[in-house]
C-alpha cells in the first residue's frame, strides 16, 4: 500500500511541473512521425492523427505557459516569500498587534490565504493579522509530496518564524483549515494564545460516516483541473498545475484508508490542547448539507445521519478544558465565513479582548 502511495506521489510531483505539457506534446508528435514513417496505410492514418493531437497539445501547453507568465507579472506577491525546507512560502502580515496576540487565518479546502482576505483586511485595522499560503497554493511554491495535514502544520509554524511574526498567535481555521491549525496548536501550544475553529473537519465523519462520494469526486476534480491547465484548456488567466496536484494529494487523507495511515499524526484527540482557550463556531443544523441527507434510505436513517453529523461537528470541544461553543447566525451553513464575515470577525475580536484582559 505504501509503495502504491509513493508511486502516486511521484506521479503527482511530475504532473505538478507547468512545463510538462511541452515534452508530452513532443512525445505524441514523435510517435506520430514514427507511425507515418512505417508507410503502412493504417499506420499513416494513426500517425497523422497523433501528429495533429500532438500539435494541439503543444499549442495548449504553450498557451498555458504564456498565460502563467502574464499572470505572474500582473500579480506580484503582496507579502514575503520565506524559505521553508527549501521551498518558498508566502506570508502576508498587516496591522499592529498592540500588545495582543497575532491572528493567523487558514481557510478551508486546500485554498490560499487570499480566500480570507476580506476578514484579514477588516481585522488588520485593529490587530496584527496574517495570511499564509500553504505550499501548493497562492504565491507559495508547490512543495514536496505527499501533502499532509501533519506536514503542513509544521510548515505553517516554520513560515511564521521565518517571516518574523511574533507569538503568541491566535489561529483561526475553517473546515480543513481548522483541522490544520488545531494540529499546529497541538505541536506548539507554547506559541498559541487561543484557537477559533470555524466548523472544522471532524475526522469521524471520514472514518465512520455514511458513504459519501463528494470528497473522492473533489479529488478527481482537482486532478482533472490540473490536466486541463497543463494543456491550456481553460479560460482567462492560468493557475499553476501544482495547485490542483497539491490539493489532490492533501485530500488523499480524507478517506477511511487514508485516515488509517495518518490518524495518529492528524487527529486531535480529547485533551490534546490542555486548557488552551478554544472557541468552536458551528451552524445549528445541516443547512447546506441536504445532499447528505438525501442519500438516506428512509426517514429513520436521515435522522441518524443528521444526529451523527451534528454531534461529530462539536467533538473539538473535548480537545481543551476551556473550549466553548458558539452558533453561527440563523440560516448559515458550513460556508458561513463567506455568508457572515462580520460574525466571524466579531468572534475573533471577542477572543482577542478576553486574552488582552487576562494578560494586560
Amino acid at each position: 500500500m505504501r509503495r502504491d502511495g509513493r508511486v502516486a506521489d511521484s506521479l503527482l510531483a511530475l504532473l505538478s511541473r507547468d512545463w510538462l505539457g511541452v515534452p508530452v506534446a513532443v512525445l505524441v508528435v514523435g510517435v506520430g512521425v514514427g507511425l507515418v514513417g512505417s508507410r503502412a496505410a493504417w499506420a499513416v492514418v494513426l500517425g497523422g492523427l497523433a501528429m495533429a493531437v500532438g500539435a494541439l497539445l503543444a499549442a495548449g501547453a504553450a498557451r498555458h505557459l504564456v498565460l502563467l507568465a502574464r499572470k505572474a507579472r500582473a500579480n506580484p506577491p503582496p507579502g514575503r516569500l520565506v524559505d521553508v525546507g527549501g521551498h518558498r512560502m508566502h506570508v502576508l502580515g498587516e496591522g499592529e498587534a498592540g500588545g495582543g496576540p497575532t491572528v493567523v487565518w487558514m481557510p478551508g479546502g486546500h485554498a490560499p490565504g487570499a480566500e480570507f482576505r476580506e476578514l484579514h483586511t477588516v481585522l488588520a485595522g485593529s490587530s496584527r493579522s496574517v495570511l499564509v499560503d500553504r505550499l501548493g497554493t497562492g504565491w507559495s511554491d508547490v512543495g514536496p509530496f505527499p501533502r499532509t495535514t501533519a506536514g503542513e502544520a509544521e510548515e505553517l509554524l516554520a513560515a511564521l518564524e521565518e517571516a518574523g511574526e511574533r507569538a503568541p498567535f491566535v489561529f483561526v481555521g475553517h473546515s480543513f483549515g481548522g483541522l490544520l491549525v488545531a494540529n499546529a496548536a497541538r505541536r506548539r501550544s507554547d506559541l498559541v494564545a487561543g484557537l477559533v475553529l470555524l466548523d472544522p473537519t471532524p475526522l469521524e465523519v471520514v472514518a465512520f460516516g455514511p458513504p459519501n462520494g463528494q470528497l473522492a469526486a473533489m479529488r478527481r476534480g482537482f486532478l482533472l483541473t490540473a490536466v486541463r491547465q497543463l494543456f491550456g484548456a481553460h479560460r482567462g488567466l492560468a493557475d499553476r498545475v501544482g495547485q490542483g496536484c497539491a490539493a489532490a494529494s492533501a485530500f488523499a487523507e480524507l478517506s477511511p484508508s487514508g485516515l488509517a495511515r495518518v490518524g495518529w499524526e492528524t487527529v486531535v484527540y480529547d485533551g490534546d490542547l490542555g486548557d488552551l482557550p478554544l472557541v468552536l463556531a458551528v451552524p445549528r443544523d445541516l443547512t447546506g448539507g441536504e445532499a447528505v441527507l438525501a442519500a438516506a434510505r428512509d426517514a429513520a436513517e436521515a435522522e441518524r445521519i443528521s444526529r451523527f453529523y451534528l454531534r461529530s461537528r462539536v467533538r473539538y470541544l473535548a480537545a481543551s478544558t476551556t473550549a466553548r461553543l458558539v452558533y453561527t447566525p440563523e440560516g448559515t451553513g458550513h460556508d458561513f465565513p463567506r455568508e457572515a464575515p462580520e460574525f466571524v470577525v466579531g468572534v475573533v475580536e471577542g477572543l482577542l479582548r478576553e486574552l488582552r484582559a487576562a494578560c494586560p
